[in-house]
């Protein structure tokens, strides 16, 4: 993970810059509402980056709930100070350092970045308690063709973040680890839904725990 800390640690100002544009901050409305919280509940963001999701979940939490948000780079962290009256961890998120009642969890453009996702999403639904829920928000490539300019830079973003870069098929690899966590945390849940935003770049995915 030495390579993404050091990637996301250069670009932590710009990273908060794109991540609290308004139109970004709907889909992160919509990722808070999808874990259907309810109030003093405990929930967990893996990756939280610069906390632009935090005051989302804390909103739903509400002032008695509590919320923690976990990542591997400081630089991410520091940013994230102040957001959502929120608890940071640094912490690897393939192995977080948690324990307690956790009645939600919510992985934000993270998966692609594991070696292993389906372990990692294992790991995720055996913290959270049962009947309560976990979900994915990941970006994904479009298929129309009016698109493929934004796929290129995608594509482009994921290969300067990779942490081997030696790679053909940086990109195609990123996309295989994504589509492994999604289709875990649907073998590992009950009532899956997924359902795609931004004209298709974005997936929505969350499940109950059982």
């Amino acid at each position: 993970m030495g390579d993404v800390r050091a990637f996301y640690g250069r670009w932590a100002t710009i990273y908060d810059l794109l991540a609290t544009l308004p139109g970004v901050r709907s889909w992160r409305r919509a990722a808070a509402a999808e874990l259907s919280l309810s109030r003093g509940a405990t929930v967990v963001e893996m990756g939280c980056g610069t906390g632009a999701n935090l005051p989302h979940l804390r909103s739903a939490v509400g002032s008695e709930g509590r919320v923690l948000g976990l990542d591997v780079t400081r630089e991410m962290l520091s940013r994230a100070r102040g957001r959502g009256d929120a608890d940071l961890l640094w912490g690897d998120a393939t192995r977080p350092p948690l324990s307690g009642s956790i009645e939600g969890l919510l992985g934000t453009f993270v998966v692609g970045m594991f070696a292993d996702p389906r372990s990692v999403v294992d790991e995720w639904c055996t913290l959270v308690e049962p009947g309560h829920r976990v979900a994915l928000l990941h970006f994904s490539r479009s298929q129309r063709a009016w698109a493929r300019p934004i796929d290129a830079c995608y594509r482009a973003f994921v290969w300067a973040s990779s942490t081997d870069k030696r790679q053909t098929d940086v990109a195609d690899s990123h996309e295989r680890r994504v589509e492994d966590a999604y289709r875990r945390l649907a073998d590992r849940t009950a009532d899956y839904r997924e359902r795609r935003l931004a004209g298709g770049y974005l997936r929505l995915a969350s499940g109950r725990v059982e």
